[in-house]
């Protein structure tokens, strides 16, 4: 009894990220940098343009607020490292139109949180604790790298939509 070998199922290959792709993943991850590090510095009790008296009663430091803000910190890092598995070629998801939902979901969300937090600071905010125009600037720089996320992921979820043929259109839920 002879029985010939059933051939193994043919794989697709999927079209590597372009460069444009890669570097904008890249740069998302490095746009959290500056202000995650000025988080820690403040949670180390660097003097950040806060007043001792500010951070002790607005933020909680020393205190719980240092758990707080370096956990914010290593979240938003986390968060900002999300683009880098859109354009790995080693990593492939067992469901890559999940992924773009997913990643279109976080791209609509960081877009909105972006706007959002453009408003609280003219508006809310334009008053805030910090001290000076010395630390105002540095906050400013800190924090500006942020608002380059929303246009960057977008641009890598399209490209990962594009390259594995997830549908265009997708409800956030």
């Amino acid at each position: 009894m002879t029985t010939t070998p059933v051939p193994p199922r043919a794989v697709p290959r999927l079209l590597p990220a372009p460069v444009w792709a890669r570097r904008a993943a890249h740069a998302v991850a490095w746009c959290a940098v500056p202000s995650g590090l000025w988080r820690i510095a403040m949670a180390a009790g660097v003097p950040v343009g806060y007043s001792d008296q500010v951070l002790r009663e607005v933020y909680g430091i020393p205190g719980w607020g240092i758990a707080y803000v370096v956990g914010l910190s290593v979240l938003a890092e986390l968060a900002a490292l999300f683009p880098l598995l859109l354009v790995s070629e080693r990593w492939r998801p067992l469901r890559p139109r999940a992924l773009a939902a997913v990643a279109w979901c976080a791209s609509g969300a960081a877009l909105l949180i972006a706007v959002w937090q453009l408003v609280v600071l003219l508006t809310v905010e334009s008053d805030s604790y910090l001290s000076g125009t010395a630390a105002h600037t540095v906050w400013a720089l800190a924090f500006a790298p942020l608002f380059t996320v929303p246009p960057l992921l977008t641009a890598v979820t399209w490209s990962y939509s594009r390259r594995h043929g997830a549908a265009r259109r997708v409800a956030c839920r």
